[in-house]
């Protein structure tokens, strides 16, 4: 069988390099042009049924059933998942499968948002029907108002019509990327609506970099019997011990009410190395008025605090007094870099 031509190009020559630059910023500049336009369209008729949709949405008892297929369905798999990461329950629905079984996915109490560019995607008809059946808020995202799609939603996100970046029209690029914008911005101003908060973020977002990011000091620091704490008025000769025995490479110092006064580093000890070193009180060898931090701090900036003060442990306090104590290696493990 003869390959079809446009999969073999041993005989053809690579075009020049400086071309391949040329062509990239022709596509971000396209791409670009693309989402001023319907930045604009925020204000030429978008802004209406972007609302009635945030609204919508918001006062929902249920879930959002996002569907398409093709590049629209990857742009709507992605909507799904930012949606549910960001507070609103949401799930994907590949638009073939609804009409084998997945339609019993939807519920009365949902929300369905259909991407088509065209509008026209006939493997849509049976979610269209259903949603229609069963009275189910339909949103569409499309380029074409007036198409199957349009007419049968209950609000339309009309896009704006852009060109694509690709030279022959034909691969979706510019269409792809301004229903990815819209989604992100839905998404956003459902998130703002619901002042959904940092803490929640960590709630969806246990594991990872952004998981890490979210944590607070008092998630990762030791705590109880682990703390190196001494009250001033031990010997050295104690201290010593404690400071081993706990192995921080530090000693938090308190007074009698039990707040943190000093700390004693290795630092110190090199210090006041003397013959009666020994038999020193704490608070002869420490350091005054530590560097602490409260313990809502998150970690990336305990992290920062750490490494600013070229330290390796500090201590956590609350009301004055210490209550936990964070090593660089603590952050370091749970991804706080």
């Amino acid at each position: 069988m003869h390959m079809p031509s446009f999969l073999t190009h041993e005989d053809r020559p690579l075009r020049p390099a400086d071309e391949w630059i040329h062509s990239a910023a022709k596509t971000i500049e396209t791409e670009i042009a693309a989402l001023n336009a319907l930045q604009a369209s925020l204000s030429n008729g978008l802004a209406e049924p972007f609302t009635k949709a945030v609204e919508t949405i918001a006062h929902s008892k249920g879930r959002v059933i996002v569907s398409g297929i093709g590049k629209s369905g990857i742009i709507g798999t992605k909507l799904a998942a930012t949606l549910a990461s960001t507070g609103t329950p949401a799930f994907f629905v590949h638009a073939s499968e609804a009409s084998h079984g997945d339609l019993g996915m939807i519920t009365e109490d949902d929300v369905v948002i259909a991407l088509s560019w065209s509008g026209e995607t006939q493997e849509l008809a049976s979610l269209l029907g259903f949603t229609r059946r069963f009275k189910v808020p339909l949103i569409a995202i499309t380029r074409n108002a007036a198409s199957a799609l349009g007419q049968a939603s209950d609000i339309c996100l009309t896009l704006p019509k852009v060109p694509e970046a690709c030279p022959h029209g034909l691969a979706p690029t510019s269409s792809t990327l301004i229903q990815l914008a819209l989604g992100d911005a839905l998404a956003i101003a459902l998130l703002e609506a619901k002042g959904f908060t940092a803490q929640d973020f960590k709630v969806y977002h246990p594991g990872g970099k952004l998981g890490a990011s979210l944590m607070h000091v008092k998630d990762v620091m030791h705590t109880g019997d682990h703390l190196p704490v001494a009250q001033n008025g031990m010997l050295m000769k104690e201290a010593l011990v404690l400071m081993t025995q706990k192995g921080f490479g530090v000693l938090g110092i308190t007074n009698n009410d039990g707040v943190l006064i000093g700390v004693i580093t290795d630092g110190d000890l090199r210090r006041h190395i003397s013959p009666n070193f020994l038999d020193m009180k704490v608070e002869d060898v420490m350091t005054h008025n530590p560097k602490t931090i409260e313990e809502t701090l998150l970690a990336p900036s305990a992290l920062e605090v750490m490494n600013s003060l070229k330290i390796s442990s500090l201590f956590i306090v609350s009301n004055d007094k210490p209550v936990g104590i964070i090593r660089t290696l603590d952050l370091l493990k749970i991804g706080a870099a």
